[in-house]
């Protein structure tokens, strides 16, 4: 870039005056510079500041960054009040009350062509550094148009209320950046000397701009890493929910934008949002989409809310939209580890349960086998002590508890064969119905001394089924032993059967006390219960879970405490070869 010099000045005190406005515009400038603000207020300050040491009317600047044009005015209101105001980026929308100084259509377009190009045209009163002026507008240089002349001439245009204009080019090295145009009301107030005192003020005005933009962008550099640091910080906390950790990330999010005190951002996980206390959607935005393994799972937003105009039309920076891509990968990145420590916990929690479970499996085997008889024995004895005449009723009392006694016991021992699957399967052809008339004929007493009325809802046409009858008797057992005692107050218990394509639906319905929704998800665990020790071992729903599993079938619970449970289980009419050999 050309070194603009200082050119003497004709009168010593006038130079001297020039010299010291010169020194105390640089330390101003310098103090602005350095100062870690907004770009707003910044732009604000040093228009105010160009304005003062040139003692025009008004300073417009025409500022290129990126593919955004920045536009704006400093002029004096009411002697020495100044005012500063962000003007529209083309003459074709609406200025307010803000003067214009040449026609507008053409004179923008020099300013668009001085930020697009070296602007040097050829006029006699131009410098040899691409500046040039007119001393009074009215008079129609040679850049103003001919229809623009017309118009200019009328005694009645109003439109260009400054008749002293100077325009200084503005650059960063050898690229045209801006333009800094000085104007003024009085006409024949600009000559060469002043113009070059208006290129050293535009000189000190770039470096200033360039100095602040390399702050500002270390600055926003550093706002990003700060953000990523603590995205990663909060990543690595093992006791901190998810949730907590999505709600701390995103509170992270606007002091990482360029205007942090105007952002407000959200983050939706799955239909779930998690947003900061202020945030309003608005039309200005950024987001990001987040992706686990190729598939959309949520959103990051940074959204500016207020309606207060931005200096230049987009406010999002490129390196904010690389920033918020980067905060979505690591969330993606979080999810992942998230599901993937919740699979490890899992397949954990199976691997000690079916170390259990064949602990248990091995146990039941021995123990089954070696109590079977004596039980048997038990119950024969009794039975046959019950048909004795004239025992006396307390003994008939008694004898009836053993029988009942050993009865359980033998339910046990072939609910804990069952679980450790030593009793062999055999399948075969079954009628799901007369299974069930079968068993609730030996439950009507039960159920008549609960007070519980059953109810049958059979299928006449509901067609055969591939399966083992003793475990399809195990598993109506079970469940209508379990809405017993789900009504211990009465109430009523209704059997269902119906038909789809290709597989038979059972369903067991009670009018009891319901399942809590927080333990739900566990009553198919084995040795789950929440009954006494005596009254249970946890062992019945979880052998109709595995029986039904077994036979290629699925068993749904549907329950609203206080009201009842309905247990669905649907079976498939043939059941493929894996599952038979299994």
């Amino acid at each position: 870039m050309p070194i603009r010099e200082k050119r003497k000045s004709s009168s010593p005190s006038k130079e001297r005056y020039l010299f010291a406005g010169r020194l105390d515009f640089s330390q101003h400038l310098l103090k602005y510079a350095t100062q870690d603000r907004p770009r707003l207020d910044f732009l604000s300050d040093l228009m105010k500041l160009v304005l003062e040491h040139s003692e025009c009317d008004a300073v417009e600047l025409w500022l290129r960054e990126g593919k955004d044009v920045i536009r704006c005015e400093a002029t004096r209101q009411r002697g020495n009040v100044r005012d500063f105001r962000i003007l529209p980026e083309t003459g074709s929308e609406d200025r307010g009350d803000a003067p214009v100084c040449l026609p507008d259509l053409d004179f923008e377009r020099i300013c668009r062509s001085a930020l697009g190009e070296d602007l040097n045209p050829v006029l006699s009163s131009s410098t040899k550094y691409g500046s040039f002026w007119t001393g009074d507008t009215h008079q129609c240089p040679d850049w103003i148009p001919e229809n623009a002349a017309q118009e200019a001439r009328d005694p009645g245009y109003t439109g260009m209320s400054y008749r002293s204009l100077a325009l200084v080019p503005l650059r960063f090295d050898r690229e045209q950046i801006g333009v800094l145009q000085f104007k003024n009301k009085r006409r024949n107030l600009y000559d060469l000397e002043r113009v070059e005192y208006f290129e050293t003020l535009a000189a000190k005005f770039e470096l200033a701009l360039l100095h602040q933009h390399s702050q500002a962008k270390l600055h926003e550099r550093v706002k990003e890493l700060t953000c990523l640091y603590g995205i990663a910080r909060i990543a690595s906390e093992p006791e901190t929910e998810f949730e907590d950790k999505l709600m701390n990330i995103v509170t992270l999010l606007p002091p990482a934008w360029q205007y942090p005190a105007r952002a407000c951002a959200r983050i939706i996980i799955d239909g779930d949002t998690f947003q900061t206390p202020d945030f309003h959607e608005a039309t200005h935005r950024q987001k990001a989409r987040i992706c686990v393994r190729d598939k959309g799972r949520g959103m990051v937003e940074v959204h500016y809310a207020d309606a207060r105009p931005f200096l230049q039309g987009d406010p999002f920076l490129e390196e904010e939209q690389s920033l918020i891509n980067n905060i979505a990968g690591q969330i993606a990145l979080m999810i992942e580890h998230k599901e993937t420590e919740d699979v490890k916990s899992e397949l954990q929690n199976q691997l000690i349960r079916a170390d259990r479970l064949a602990a248990i499996g091995q146990l039941a085997a021995g123990v089954a086998h070696e109590l079977n008889e004596p039980l048997n024995t038990i119950l024969g004895f009794a039975q046959l002590v019950q048909k004795t005449q004239g025992m006396p009723e307390q003994a008939l009392h008694d004898m009836e508890k053993i029988t009942e006694a050993s009865l359980h016991a033998r339910r046990i021992i072939r609910e804990l064969l069952i679980f450790a699957r030593q009793a062999a399967p055999s399948r075969n052809p079954v009628a799901l119905n007369r299974i069930i008339e079968d068993e609730l004929n030996l439950f009507e007493s039960l159920c008549r001394k609960a007070g519980v009325a059953l109810q049958r809802v059979l299928d006449p046409d509901l067609p055969e089924i591939i399966a083992d009858k003793s475990q399809i008797l195990q598993v109506l057992s079970n469940l209508v032993v379990n809405a017993l005692q789900a009504m211990p107050d009465g109430g009523v218990l209704t059997i269902r059967t119906s038909s789809e394509p290709a597989r038979v639906c059972l369903a067991v319905e009670d009018t009891g006390i319901g399942i809590p929704e927080e333990i739900r998800d566990s009553i198919f665990v084995p040795f789950f219960t929440t009954k006494d020790v005596d009254q249970g071992t946890g062992l019945g729903l979880a052998v109709v879970h595995g029986i039904v599993i077994s036979h290629g079938g699925e068993i749904n619970v549907e329950s609203v405490p206080g009201k009842g449970s309905r247990f669905l289980i649907t079976l498939p009419l043939r059941q493929d070869a894996n599952l038979e050999e299994d």
